[in-house]
This record gives C-alpha cells, sequence and structure tokens, in this order.
C-alpha cells in the first residue's frame, strides 16, 4: 500500500490545541526558523518545542519542509492545469503513477466534473508542454485531456490556514475524551 493510501485510511483530524497550532501556523511561515524562536512564539523550552514537532510530524499532521521557489526564476516559464478524462478507476492509479515520475507534474488530484484528474504542471516552455501533453494522451488510461495555460498568477498559497482553537473548543474536547 502507498502512503498516500495509509494517509486516506487515518485521516481523521488530529486533536490540535493552542501549541500545536501555532508551532504548524509559524513553521509553515518559516521552516527555518530555530527551536528557541518557535519557543518564544508558544512559550516553551526549545526541547520540548522539538518534542511537539517529532509528535506531529509522527501523527502525518506535517509531511516534510520545503523552500517555495519561484519557477520562472528557474526557467519554467509554462504553468498549466491538464484535466484527465479516465474511464476507469483503475487507470487512475497508473497516471498518478506515471506523474510521480514526472517532476513537472506537481500536482495531481481526483476531481468532480468533466474530467477524473485534474494536474498542475510547470514546464520550460510550449514545445515542452506539448511533449509531456502528448506522452500523456498516448496512456492507454487517458480517454480525453484539456489544457489551460496560466497567463498570470494573482497569488498561490501553500500555508493550510489553521484556526486557533478556542478554550471552549478545548474544553469540549477533553470532556469527550474523558467521556469514552
Amino acid at each position: 500500500m502507498h502512503e498516500d493510501d495509509l494517509r486516506i485510511l487515518s485521516s481523521e483530524p488530529l486533536e490540535l490545541d493552542r501549541v500545536d497550532t501555532q508551532l504548524l501556523q509559524a513553521i509553515q511561515l518559516d521552516a527555518k526558523a530555530s527551536l528557541a524562536a518557535l519557543g518564544e512564539i508558544v512559550g516553551l523550552s526549545a526541547p520540548a518545542v522539538m518534542e511537539r514537532i517529532k509528535k506531529l510530524e509522527q501523527a502525518g499532521a506535517i509531511l516534510g519542509y520545503h523552500a517555495h521557489v519561484d519557477g520562472r526564476r528557474v526557467g519554467l516559464d509554462i504553468a498549466a492545469f491538464i484535466g484527465v478524462a479516465v474511464p476507469a478507476p483503475e487507470g487512475m492509479a497508473d497516471i498518478e503513477r506515471w506523474g510521480r515520475d514526472r517532476p513537472e507534474v506537481l500536482e495531481c488530484h481526483h476531481v468532480t466534473g468533466a474530467y477524473t484528474l485534474l494536474l498542475k504542471v510547470k514546464a520550460r516552455n510550449t514545445r515542452a508542454l506539448e511533449a509531456l501533453v502528448n506522452a500523456l494522451r498516448s496512456m492507454d488510461s487517458v480517454r480525453a485531456t484539456d489544457t489551460m495555460v496560466v497567463f498570470s498568477t494573482g497569488f498561490e498559497r501553500t500555508p493550510v490556514p489553521i484556526d486557533v482553537p478556542t478554550e471552549e473548543a478545548s474544553k469540549r474536547r477533553r470532556n469527550k475524551k474523558n467521556a469514552s
């Protein structure tokens, strides 16, 4: 079983307290922040912050640490979304495997509507995008594609919005936990 499949099976939301949510917010904005700086934000010592972060990693709340790179500044001038129609459910796995093997495929989402999958891609130029789309269309699992080239991007957001729980919500969770 693939790790993404395991994540889907265990996709129950975690019980996060104020410290967990503040840590997740801070790490999303600056993954290079020191443990001491994070400790100042949440009111804990650096070792206590490290312990919390390790627990969040083990629970699957933190999936990794990444730099946000400007594709255009590194020569990937074309961004596009490709809708992919897949006639049979087993074809989705073929396309997901294909996409994982291609660094220009940044995201793959199972969606509702006219298409089964939606891919987000970045390519050097239109010729490279055309080659990628042609390779995708040549797959037996693909019935049709629809490519939407991005002219400009108003914004891209990578941090996941996480609300800090209110004291009342924290009490309800503790009461629920104690009752079971």
